[in-house]
């Protein structure tokens, strides 16, 4: 399983914070825990701790219950986005990606399960995403 993208952010702000403690890190070019706050990342993982535990619960072949897993995760992923504004581009795709790898995992055929709805597998989300 891909691995859940907050985590990334939490070590890449634990990283740079240790590098500009250790005088190795100039404190104007530390950008991580401006880009991914503490209370934003908190506010991305409940979101995520949802729809993992609603993902493993679903039924692979309920697609009406899938979409609505979905569109769960992309409505919480926005509420987090409007309180923080930190979601651009590069956090996107790889909450795209991870809200795919859930799905999968979970047994999901997703390439299917989007083609059914005349969509691309990268349109998963496209449906009630602001970010």
């Amino acid at each position: 399983m891909i691995e859940r993208p907050t985590r990334g952010w939490r070590r890449e702000v634990a990283t740079q914070e240790a590098a500009v403690a250790a005088g190795g890190l100039d404190p104007v070019e530390a950008y991580a825990a401006e880009l991914w706050p503490a209370d934003f990342t908190t506010a991305v993982d409940a979101v995520l701790d949802a729809y993992e535990h609603d993902a493993a619960a679903l039924d692979p072949t309920a697609d009406e219950a899938v979409w609505a897993a979905v569109e769960r995760v992309v409505l919480g992923l926005n509420a987090a986005d409007e309180s923080h504004g930190a979601i651009e581009t590069g956090e996107r795709e790889e909450l795209a990606e991870y809200i795919d790898a859930v799905l999968t995992n979970a047994g999901v055929d997703v390439a299917a399960l989007t083609a059914r709805r005349g969509l691309s597998r990268a349109e998963l989300t496209d449906s009630w995403r602001d970010w």
